[in-house]
């Protein structure tokens, strides 16, 4: 039976995880620290590439963040490099290891909730 007094409701929310561009970049710097960077540069790659055929608005956001989470890692270990003379290089890179973890895994929240980022042109948090 009809009610008619009852409202529309919103589809239900996606359960489970859902592999959506953002998420698999996310994916692709997490597992680079495995795999001794490369997955990194695929996944910087794959932002440029996917960066020029968005398929939602809020995927836009997501890729200059990841863009921008790349430049970080890689200034941030050449600095590190250099300063190793003096052994603060060795906590510099530790710092923009957990930056560019803690970045992705924002991303890859918030992508799983189809959010924009913040700011996404920030080279911080």
């Amino acid at each position: 039976m009809d009610d008619p007094d009852r409202k529309p409701t919103s589809p239900a929310p996606i359960a489970g995880f859902e592999f959506n561009n953002p998420t698999i970049i996310s994916l692709l710097y997490l597992a680079s620290y495995v795999t001794g960077g490369l997955t990194g540069i695929i996944g910087v790659v794959l932002a440029f590439v996917w960066r020029g055929d968005p398929r939602a608005d809020w995927e836009v956001s997501h890729y200059q963040y990841h863009i921008n989470s790349f430049w970080i890692a890689i200034a941030g270990t050449v600095a590190g490099m250099l300063l190793m003379i003096v052994l603060i290089g060795f906590l510099l890179i530790a710092a923009v290891a957990i930056l560019v973890i803690v970045r992705s895994v924002l991303s890859l929240l918030n992508a799983q909730k189809h959010l924009p980022m913040p700011n996404p042109g920030s080279w911080t948090i």
